[in-house]
Formats: structure tokens, C-alpha cells, sequence
């Protein structure tokens, strides 16, 4: 039911990603928002040409960007943020990605992250599997903390939160910790190269294509209380599986 929704996320993917390589490299004027995070004019000239692909193919479908904001209604929803990781686009190190879901009746079913100078490409929708780079992924079948590789990214609020002394013992607990961040440690998790990521201080339009990357790879994705991931999600417990609730239980 949901390839063809597929094929336009990507197709949107890889046009915003020709609008990213026109800039990339170059110095460019710098916007601070709000929030206090940064924009540039690849961030909205890539959402731009994102909106013109899927608002051809489904007008009548409701849009949420990162930098142009929510538009529309109905059971479809789709969740973009153009130029996800805008800081390491700034200074030239390849780390941002474009991240483009669909929701369907409040439920993630199509998601695309494309890294373009990182290399990687990776989409995936409900009951058609993920793939990374054009290969079928799947997480690992890892079962024992000791074993396990765990990934943080942001994590501010965890480290002035309750839980901290909690993540404490959780480090000693698994094998190795990293500290990959943005679109990359979900890969690595959806391809079986590392068995969990935590996070607190993330927005919906980060994650939503990434939950369902994770999940159709054979992964678990929720937030750190365990609730299903949806439009106010600001933290992330994500895993192989077989050890997540081994990771809550310390969080």
C-alpha cells in the first residue's frame, strides 16, 4: 500500500540533496531561529523543492517542515526537516542528512534519510522491509548488555535529569559507547552494527523517518517511557530488540 508513497519520499530526497550539493562548501549567510538553531538558504531551498514534488503528487496531503511549518489536514501527514544536522553542514563535515516521513492516521509508515556526502541512503515502509543503500538491513540479534554497543546523541536534558545516575550505570554495563549522533547511529543500529541509541533532546521531524527504518529492520523505537513515538516525542530509547527493556530498566 505504501510504495508508492516510498518512491516519492525518495524522489523528494534526492532532489533536495542537488539542492544541498549546489551549497555545500560554500560560505554561506547564516539565520539564527527562534529556537536558537541555525538556518541557511539550503535548508529552505531544499524543503522548498521537497514541498513542490510531494504537493504535486498529493495536494490534498497535510505538510509539516521544519522550516516552512504545518499546512493541510486529513489521515495523511508528512514530516520533513530538509537539512537535518545544519551545524555540521555550516562547518563542512558531511554529518547532516534529509529526513522525510509519512504519518498515516497518526501512524509512521514511510521513512527516507539521505546522508548525500556521508554516502548513505536509507528508507524503508510499512511491511516492505528497510534497506541501506539499495541493500536489505536488519538489526543484530545481540541479547547480552555486556556485548552490546550503545550510542548516545543529544542527551542535555538526561545529564540535568533524575535518570542521569541511572545512564551511569547503564554505561558500565555495555561493552562500548559511542557517541555517533544525527541520522548515523540509526543506521548503524538498523543495519546490526550497533545494538542501542539514547537520546532526550530530540523534535519529531529528526526521528520520524528513522523510527520506521528501525522498526522495519526488526527493531524496537520508542521514547525513553516506553510510549509509541508521535508528533510531541522529544526523547528516544531505540534497539535491536532483545534489549530494550534491559536498557529501561536503568533509565
Amino acid at each position: 500500500m505504501f510504495s508508492e508513497y516510498l518512491e516519492t519520499a525518495r524522489s523528494a530526497a534526492d532532489a533536495a540533496a542537488e539542492v544541498i550539493n549546489r551549497y555545500y562548501g560554500r560560505a554561506l549567510e547564516i539565520t539564527t531561529k527562534p529556537d536558537q538553531t541555525p538556518v541557511t538558504a539550503a535548508d529552505t531551498a531544499a524543503e522548498q523543492a521537497i514541498r513542490g514534488i510531494i504537493g504535486e503528487r498529493y495536494p490534498d496531503h497535510g505538510f509539516y517542515g521544519e522550516e516552512t511549518g504545518r499546512s493541510g489536514s486529513g489521515d495523511f501527514l508528512w514530516l520533513v526537516d530538509p537539512l537535518d544536522g545544519t551545524k555540521s553542514f555550516i562547518r563542512h563535515y558531511p554529518f547532516f542528512s534529509t529526513q522525510i516521513a509519512l504519518s498515516f492516521k497518526n501512524e509512521l509508515v514511510v521513512g527516507v534519510s539521505n546522508a548525500p556526502w556521508f554516502g548513505e541512503q536509507a528508507w524503508a515502509a510499512r511491511g516492505l522491509g528497510a534497506y541501506l543503500n539499495g541493500e536489505r538491513i536488519s538489526v543484530s540479534d545481540c541479547d547480552e548488555l555486556a556485548k552490546a554497543t550503545l550510542s548516545s546523541g543529544n542527551i542535555a536534558s538526561l545529564a540535568a535529569g533524575e535518570r542521569w545516575s541511572g545512564y551511569g550505570k547503564l554505561l558500565g554495563q555495555v561493552n562500548r559507547t559511542r557517541g555517533y549522533g544525527d541520522f548515523y547511529h540509526y543506521h548503524l543500529l538498523a543495519s546490526g552494527r550497533i545494538d542501542v541509541v539514547v537520546e532526550s533532546d530530540v523534535n519529531i521531524l529528526d526521528i520520524a523517518a528513522l523510527c520506521v527504518i528501525v522498526e522495519e529492520a526488526g527493531g524496537r523505537f520508542t521514547d525513553l517511557d516506553l510510549a509509541a513515538i508521535g508528533l510531541a516525542t522529544t526523547t528516544v530509547l531505540a534497539s535491536n530488540g532483545p534489549l530494550h527493556d534491559r536498557v529501561k530498566e536503568y533509565l
